[in-house]
């Protein structure tokens, strides 16, 4: 079923293109694609139903019918648009509980997403101007000009709605609505800050930039899933990220990582022994003697 779906929804794409563009299709064509559409939507139905009965939730249900890249790109822009929502609310994500701490991350980045944001509405209006006399082609570009505008101010609510956060237990690192890894505290062999601009692509190693640039280094002691919105999740032993208050979380960090110990106070098994005196060596009697006078020579 979900290679029929593979094949058919780009053939139903095809013949959107076609109709917008003004090719005349024969209404042969068109009965068959739409009736294989519903063919196939009354499968899934069914197959819904049969799930539903074998006792499985409703999302585990759909996760199971939809194709597995499709359900992460539709979890990602459902992330993006909620996004939208709580930076307008400032209700920021994934920060509940009385030793949670958040650290932002989007704030060198806000400059930059804010002029793709304008340069979509001047290219948004533009368009409009050029396509004013074809009303269905200016209807479509429209829409997409505006879900365009609303994906990159979903970009930057998600970074600033998701910051990282840093819990008794744990660092959760995000960048914006893809990335999202948990990184054990105990697992933590060392904290750098260092301030990077370049970072190359290597095994094992997750480069997690904003505005091109890193300014906190952890090294692990042990490989971390790392999840990729395309494809399976990665071991990483080394994690550098940017935070706006970086030496804070460095500082942090190192508190909650570096063991604190303590010298335990000796118990005392009997009478102290006297010390050694560190002051002048006392005068014993033998060395307050005088010595005796030599002998004098008998007279002749």
């Amino acid at each position: 079923m979900k290679y029929a779906a593979y094949a058919l929804l780009p053939a139903e794409f095809v013949l959107v293109v076609c109709l917008v563009a003004g090719v005349r299709i024969p209404p042969a064509v068109l009965a068959g694609a739409e009736a294989a559409v519903g063919l196939l939507l009354l499968a899934h139905g069914v197959a819904f139903l049969r799930l539903r009965r074998r006792g499985l939730a409703a999302r585990q249900a759909v996760r199971a019918l939809v194709p597995e890249p499709v359900w992460r790109l539709v979890g990602h822009e459902m992330r993006l648009m909620t996004s939208l929502v709580r930076w307008v609310a400032r209700r920021p994500h994934g920060v509940a509980g009385p030793e949670a701490r958040a650290f932002g991350h989007a704030r060198d980045q806000a400059a930059l997403m804010y002029g793709f944001a304008f340069v979509c509405v001047v290219e948004s209006v533009g368009m409009s101007y050029l396509l004013a006399d074809w009303p269905v082609v200016h209807a479509v570009v429209l829409v997409l000009d505006v879900y365009t505008v609303l994906f990159v101010l979903g970009l930057h609510a998600a970074s600033a709605t998701r910051p990282h956060v840093l819990t008794a237990d744990a660092l959760r690192v995000r960048q914006a609505a893809h990335v999202d890894v948990r990184i054990p505290l105990d697992r933590i062999a060392g904290v750098r800050h260092e301030l990077l601009f370049s970072h190359q692509k290597a095994d094992g190693e997750l480069n997690l930039s904003v505005g091109s640039q890193t300014s906190v280094t952890l090294d692990l002691t042990g490989p971390v899933p790392a999840p990729r919105l395309l494809g399976a999740p990665r071991p990483v032993r080394t994690v550098r990220l940017h935070a706006d208050d970086a030496r804070a979380l460095y500082q942090a960090l190192k508190a909650r990582t570096t063991p604190t110990t303590s010298a335990a106070p000796t118990a005392s098994t009997g009478p102290t022994a006297p010390t050694a005196s560190t002051g002048p060596t006392a005068l014993t009697p033998a060395r307050t003697a005088r010595p005796s006078a030599p002998d004098r020579p008998a007279s002749a």
